[in-house]
């Protein structure tokens, strides 16, 4: 029997404004990498803001494993999310006073999990890293900071990998070579990878497509 990593039932969210949109379940297994295609204001990044916990719900319930998240208290939900989810946005958000290491250790230290340098090592050189540990932010290509958020959110081993329009600005080849990268380190991490985009190139690299329709 196949292993549910997210389960949403009956969300809905509404804007200050009054704007309201309600979304249709979804249930993702174990393993099972999910593409969430929708134009513009169709709501991706609301809904993916909801799985997190980022935002509040109006209505309904998100569970990841067998933890509804919305039952947590703020300080608990910080640390299951570190924990259990890795966020790729399209600003990678990296603190520009530490290095690349110590990023990715800050990483590990928010989810109470014991710094393993060897762990963040053997990720770096998987992304062509390796001999980078050291630099700043400032001293990278926009790719090199891309494939350290990449690590920083796949270091914990995250049961879900949440990627807000990961090839948005990419041409075909980089959008394939990204694609690519991001499905085999998630499968290899023993993560379950999401992809929320607008970027209907990616729509047959996807077995499991959920598409949002702007409401």
């Amino acid at each position: 029997m196949s292993e549910i990593v997210l389960n949403t039932v009956d969300l809905s969210f509404s804007y200050a404004k009054g704007r309201a949109l309600t979304f249709e379940n979804l249930t993702i297994n174990k393993g099972d990498h999910t593409l969430i295609l929708g134009d513009s204001g169709s709501g991706k990044t609301t809904f993916l803001n909801l799985i997190a916990g980022f935002s509040e719900p109006k209505t309904g319930i998100v569970t990841i494993g067998e933890q509804n998240i919305y039952a947590l208290k703020e300080s608990a939900l910080d640390k299951f999310r570190a924990q259990h989810m890795g966020f790729i946005f399209q600003e990678a958000h990296l603190l520009k006073n530490l290095t690349v290491l110590e990023n990715i250790k800050l990483a590990q230290s928010l989810a109470a999990l014991p710094v393993n340098e060897q762990s963040i090592h053997q990720l770096l050189d998987k992304l062509q890293l390796g001999n980078l540990g050291n630099r700043l932010p400032r001293e990278l290509s926009r790719g090199q900071i891309q494939r350290v958020a990449i690590a920083r959110a796949l270091i914990n081993k995250p049961t879900i990998l949440l990627a807000d329009e990961p090839t948005a600005s990419l041409d075909d080849k980089n959008t394939q070579l990204v694609l690519d990268l991001l499905k085999g380190l998630a499968s290899a991490q023993g993560s379950t990878l999401i992809i929320a985009t607008h970027d209907k190139r990616l729509k047959d690299e996807f077995n499991k497509n959920y598409n949002l329709a702007a409401q």
